[in-house]
C-alpha cells in the first residue's frame, strides 16, 4: 500500500491527480459538514487549510485553483448583475450611500485606532482600518441567496451597500496602484503627477465602459442575445464569454475583475432570456465557487499567525460587533425598523475577499509587513466562519436579542411599512403571503372570482407593482411575528400562505411554521391554508392549525390528468 507521502508524491505528479484529489476531499468534508448541520462554506474553507501547505501539502496547483475561483466570482456576480434591478439603485441609492459611506469612514477611523493600540504604526493601522472596511460580497450573496432573503428589504440594503463599498474598494485598489506605481518615480511631484494621472485614466476608462454598455443595452442586447438563444448550448457559451470578457476588459484598464461581471450582468438583465441564462449557470456558480473557498483556505499559513492569534480575535470582535450596531443606528435614524436593521447589519459583518487582494496589493507596494498581511488573513478568515452561521442564523438570533434592540427602532412612521397603515381597519376575504409565480396565480384566481384580497410579499417592487394594478399590497416579512399585530387578522376570513419551500435545511425558521405560530397566538378566528411540497408536511401542518394544506405539484399533476380525460376519446379508424 501507498503511504502518506508516497500518495501526495503521486498526487503531485499531474495537476489533473490534484484536481482530483481535491473534489475527492471536497466531497467527502461536505458530506461530512452536511451530517453535522454546518453550512458547506466552512467545510470548503476546511477543505483548503487542509491541502494547503499548512498541512498535508497536497495542493501545489495553486494558479489553477485562484483561476477557477476568479471564474467563479465572475459568474457569481454576472448573476447578482442579471438579478439586479436599476430600480433598486433609484429606490435605495440614498439608503445605501449613506449607511455604507459613514460605516466605511468609521469603520476605518476605529480600526486605525485599534491597530495603533494593538502597537502597529500609523500607517499599516490605517491600511488594516481600510481592510477591515469592506464585507464580503461573495458570502452574503450566497447566502442570502440560499435562504432567499436577497429580494427582502434587508436583504436589498445589505446589497445596496455591498455596491457602495465594492466602488469604494476599486477606488481604493487604484490609488493604492497609483501610489504603488508612483512610488517607482524619483522625485516627490512624480509621485503625485502618477497618482492624479492614474485617477484620471481610470475615471476616462469607467465614462467610457459605462456609455458603450449603456448603448449596446439600448440598441443591441435585444437582438443580439435573442439571435444567440435559437441554440441553448451557444446562449451558455455566450454568457459565460460575456462575463469574463468584460472582468478582464475591467482588469485591463484598472477596474476590478468583480466590477466588470456585475457590470456584464446588468447589462443583459433587461432582455427576456435572462431566468434561462441564469438556471444554466447556477450549477457552474456553485462549482467554481467551491474553489475560492478552497482557495481562501490554502492561504493560511498556521506558522505565521502565532503572533497575531490575539490581535485578530479582538479586530474580529471589533468588525462582527461594531459593523451591525452602525448599520442598526442608521437604519434606525432612517426609519427603517429594528428587525431590518438587526439582518442588514448581521449580513455585513465580516471582512470581505476584497481586503485580501487590497492587503496583497499594499504588501507587494511594500506599504504593509507580513505580519499585519497574515494578521487581516486570520480576521478573514475567523469572520468569514463566524458570520456566516450569523447569517444562517439571523432570524433565531433577533428572536434572543428582540427586547434588547429597542433603541435602533423609531416608534411609529417605519420606512417599510408607508402608505400600509390605510389598511389596519377594512376587512378582507383572503390575507396572501407570497407573491412568486405561485402566490401571483393564486392572487389572479382570488380576484377573477371577486374576493376582497389582501397581499402581502417582502419584495418591495412586488407591492408597488400590485399597488399599482389597484390592489390592496403591503410589505412584510412572514418570519416577523410583530408583523402580524399591524394585519386585519380579526375581519379575515382566510389567510393563505403561498411561500415556496426553504432549501437550506435548520439553519433558519421555516416561515410558513412562523405564520402558522403568529396566527395562533393572535388567536386568529379564521381558515389557514399552506402551501407545502411534500406529502410528509400535511399532518404537520394541520397539527399547527393550517385547515387546508396545498400540494402544488401533486395539485397541479391530478388537475392535468382530469382535463386530459375528461376529453372526449378521438375515434380512430382501423382499416377492415
Amino acid at each position: 500500500m501507498l503511504g502518506m507521502d508516497s500518495l501526495i508524491e503521486l498526487i503531485h505528479g499531474s495537476s489533473f491527480y490534484e484536481f482530483a484529489a481535491l473534489l475527492v476531499l471536497a466531497t467527502f468534508v461536505g458530506v461530512l459538514g452536511a451530517m453535522l448541520r454546518q453550512p458547506l462554506i466552512i467545510a470548503f474553507i476546511l477543505v483548503g487549510l487542509i491541502v494547503g501547505p499548512s498541512a498535508l501539502g497536497v495542493v501545489q496547483g495553486g494558479d489553477e485553483i485562484a483561476l477557477m475561483a476568479k471564474l467563479g466570482i465572475a459568474i457569481l456576480l454576472f448573476i447578482v448583475g442579471l438579478k439586479l434591478d436599476l430600480k433598486l439603485i433609484q429606490n435605495l441609492g440614498s439608503t445605501a450611500a449613506i449607511i455604507g459611506l459613514i460605516q466605511i469612514g468609521l469603520t476605518i477611523l476605529f480600526g486605525a485606532f485599534i491597530s495603533v493600540f494593538l502597537g502597529f504604526d500609523l500607517q499599516t493601522s490605517f491600511l488594516i482600518g481600510v481592510a477591515l472596511s469592506f464585507s464580503s460580497t461573495i458570502i452574503i450573496i450566497k447566502i442570502l441567496s440560499d435562504k432567499r432573503e436577497i429580494d427582502s428589504m434587508h436583504g436589498r440594503i445589505a446589497l445596496g451597500v455591498l455596491i457602495v463599498q465594492d466602488l469604494a474598494v476599486v477606488f481604493s485598489m487604484i490609488v493604492l496602484a497609483a501610489f504603488s506605481s508612483a512610488n517607482e518615480g524619483v522625485a516627490g511631484g512624480d509621485e503625485t503627477a502618477g497618482l492624479v494621472q492614474a485617477l484620471l485614466d481610470v475615471a476616462i476608462y469607467t465614462a467610457i465602459l459605462i456609455t458603450a454598455l449603456a448603448l449596446f443595452m439600448r440598441f443591441a442586447a435585444l437582438h443580439v442575445v435573442s439571435l444567440i438563444a435559437r441554440n441553448q448550448e451557444l446562449l451558455l457559451c455566450f454568457a459565460i464569454g460575456w462575463a469574463v470578457m468584460l472582468a478582464a476588459l475591467c482588469d485591463i484598464v484598472g477596474l476590478s475583475k468583480e466590477l466588470g461581471g456585475l457590470l456584464a450582468g446588468i447589462s443583459l438583465a433587461s432582455t427576456p432570456f435572462r431566468e434561462a441564462i441564469m438556471s444554466r449557470l447556477a450549477a457552474l456558480r456553485d462549482f467554481l465557487l467551491l474553489f475560492f473557498f478552497i482557495s481562501l483556505g490554502t492561504q493560511i499559513d498556521l506558522g505565521t499567525l502565532g503572533n497575531v492569534i490575539w490581535p485578530a480575535i479582538i479586530l474580529s470582535a471589533f468588525v462582527m460587533l461594531f459593523k451591525p450596531i452602525i448599520i442598526m443606528t442608521l437604519s434606525g435614524v432612517l426609519g427603517y425598523r429594528k428587525r431590518t436593521g438587526f439582518l442588514a447589519g448581521l449580513s455585513l459583518a465580516q471582512i470581505s475577499e476584497f481586503s485580501l487582494i487590497f492587503s496583497a496589493m499594499a504588501f507587494s507596494a511594500g506599504l504593509l509587513g507580513q505580519e499585519a498581511l497574515a494578521l487581516i488573513t486570520l480576521v478573514a478568515v475567523i469572520t468569514i466562519v463566524l458570520s456566516t452561521y450569523g447569517i444562517s442564523l439571523s432570524h433565531k438570533l433577533y428572536g434572543l436579542l428582540e427586547t434588547s434592540l429597542d433603541a435602533f427602532e423609531k416608534k411609529s412612521n417605519y420606512r417599510e411599512q408607508e402608505d400600509d397603515t390605510g389598511n389596519k381597519n377594512k376587512a378582507y376575504d383572503i390575507i396572501l403571503f407570497g407573491l412568486g409565480r405561485y402566490g401571483q396565480a393564486m392572487a389572479d384566481g382570488f380576484i377573477a372570482n371577486g374576493q376582497k384580497l389582501l397581499l402581502v410579499d417582502f419584495n418591495p417592487e412586488e407591492i408597488k407593482k400590485w399597488r399599482k394594478a389597484g390592489h390592496d399590497a403591503v410589505y412584510g416579512d412572514a418570519n416577523d411575528p410583530e408583523f402580524f399585530h399591524t394585519l386585519p387578522l380579526k375581519k379575515a376570513k382566510w389567510v393563505v400562505s403561498a411561500l415556496p419551500q426553504h432549501n437550506t435545511g435548520v439553519t433558519h425558521e421555516d416561515p410558513r411554521l412562523v405564520i402558522l405560530q403568529a396566527l395562533k397566538d393572535n388567536k386568529f378566528k379564521g381558515q389557514i391554508a399552506v402551501a407545502a411540497h411534500h406529502q410528509t408536511s400535511i399532518e404537520r401542518f394541520q397539527q399547527l392549525g393550517a385547515s387546508t394544506v396545498f400540494l402544488p405539484f401533486v395539485d397541479a399533476a391530478n388537475h392535468a390528468v382530469e382535463m386530459v380525460l375528461s376529453q372526449p376519446k378521438p375515434k380512430i379508424k382501423t382499416k377492415a
